[in-house]
C-alpha cells in the first residue's frame, strides 16, 4: 500500500466527492490505496475555515448563548428591547464572548463536507475543497525548492574557509577534493554562492570561470519563513470586513516618480466613496509615517487606515 507518493488533484478531486458522500476516512484510504494517516493528514493540513451561516439565522457562536440575559451592549440603541444574544453584532461588543467549536471537528472526517446539520449550524467550519488543497500543495511544493538551504552562520563560516584559498588562485575542485569533512554542500552549490556574490570571493577570482559564456540563472536569496504572511493576506484583510461590516477603512496607495523626489499620495474612504489625494516630498519610510500622523491628526473622522 505505501507507494511513497504525492496525491495528485484527481486523488484530492476524488476525496473531496466522498466525504460529501458521508464515505468514512478509513474507506477512502482503502480505494486510493493509500494509508488511512496520510487521508487524514490531507484533510487536517489542507482543510480551510469558513464563517459561512445558514441564511436567516443569526451568527452567534458563543458559548454561553442558551442561558445569556445582556442587554443594551450597544451604545447608540438606547430604546432596543430584544436581547443581545438576538443581534448578530453581540460576538464583536460582548467581553464575555468565547467562541463555541463544534465537537464533531475534533473526530473524523474533521471537516464540515457532507454533514448532516451544515444547513442549520451557525459556528465557524471548516472545508476540504480540492482545488484550494491542490493550488496550496503546489506553492509549498515550489517553496521548499526555492532560496538557500544554509543559515546565515554557516554561510559565514563556508567563506572564511573557502574564498581566502581562491584568492590565492586555487579552483573550488582542489578545495572540495583537499577538504572533504568541511564541507556538506556540492562543488556546484559552491560555483553558485560565489557566482551570486554569496562570498567574499568573486567569479574574476577564478581566471577559467571568467572565460564561460555566463548561464541565465535566477539569484539565489535567503528563504522566506512563510509564517510571517499568516494573518496579514487580502484574503485576511477581506474576512475581517465581512465580519466587522460596521468598521470604517480608509485604504492608501502611492505613485512614486523619481526615487528621492515627490509621491502622489492618495487616499479612499470606502464608505463614502471619497477620494483625497496630494503631493509629498517622501524619501524614506519615515517620512511616510510622519504623514500618516500628520493627516491622522488632522481628519476629523479619525478611522483605522489599511495600507494596500
Amino acid at each position: 500500500m505505501a507507494n511513497y507518493k504525492h496525491l495528485s488533484d484527481s486523488e484530492r478531486m476524488q476525496i473531496e466527492y466522498w466525504l460529501k458522500e458521508h464515505i468514512s476516512i478509513k474507506k477512502i484510504a482503502i480505494k486510493l490505496g493509500r494509508s488511512t494517516s496520510t487521508i487524514s493528514r490531507e484533510i487536517c493540513t489542507r482543510a480551510v475555515s469558513s464563517c459561512k451561516t445558514p441564511p436567516y439565522r443569526i451568527p452567534n457562536r458563543c458559548k454561553h448563548l442558551g442561558n445569556c440575559e445582556k442587554r443594551f451592549l450597544c451604545e447608540n440603541k438606547p430604546d432596543c428591547t430584544k436581547l443581545c444574544r438576538q443581534c448578530k453584532l453581540c460576538n464583536r461588543l460582548c467581553s464575555d464572548y468565547e467562541e463555541d467549536i463544534c465537537q464533531k471537528l475534533l473526530s473524523p472526517p474533521y471537516v464540515c463536507n457532507g454533514c448532516f446539520d451544515e444547513s442549520r449550524c451557525v459556528l465557524r467550519k471548516k472545508y476540504y475543497f480540492h482545488q484550494k488543497a491542490h493550488k496550496d500543495y503546489r506553492e509549498k511544493l515550489v517553496e521548499s525548492r526555492v532560496g538557500l538551504n544554509i543559515s546565515e552562520s554557516e554561510l559565514l563560516a563556508l567563506d572564511e574557509l573557502v574564498s581566502p584559498l581562491i584568492q590565492q588562485g586555487q579552483s573550488i575542485h582542489h578545495i572540495a577534493v583537499n577538504n572533504p569533512n568541511e564541507f556538506t554542500i556540492s562543488e556546484k552549490s559552491l560555483y553558485r554562492y560565489v557566482a551570486s556574490s554569496l562570498l567574499k570571493a568573486r567569479n574574476i577570482d577564478m581566471p577559467r570561470v571568467c572565460r564561460l559564456k555566463p548561464r541565465k540563472t535566477k539569484p539565489l536569496e535567503h528563504k522566506v519563513d512563510s509564517a510571517c504572511r499568516i494573518g496579514r493576506t487580502y484574503d485576511d484583510y477581506i474576512a475581517y470586513l465581512q465580519q466587522h461590516s460596521d468598521v470604517a477603512v480608509v485604504e492608501m496607495d502611492s505613485v512614486i516618480g523619481r526615487i528621492g523626489g515627490k509621491v502622489l499620495l492618495t487616499l479612499m474612504f470606502n464608505r463614502t466613496y471619497a477620494v483625497a489625494s496630494n503631493i509629498w516630498l517622501i524619501t524614506h519610510g519615515t517620512k511616510l509615517i510622519k504623514v500618516g500622523h500628520f493627516l491622522r491628526m488632522n481628519l476629523e473622522n479619525r478611522v483605522p487606515v489599511v495600507s494596500k
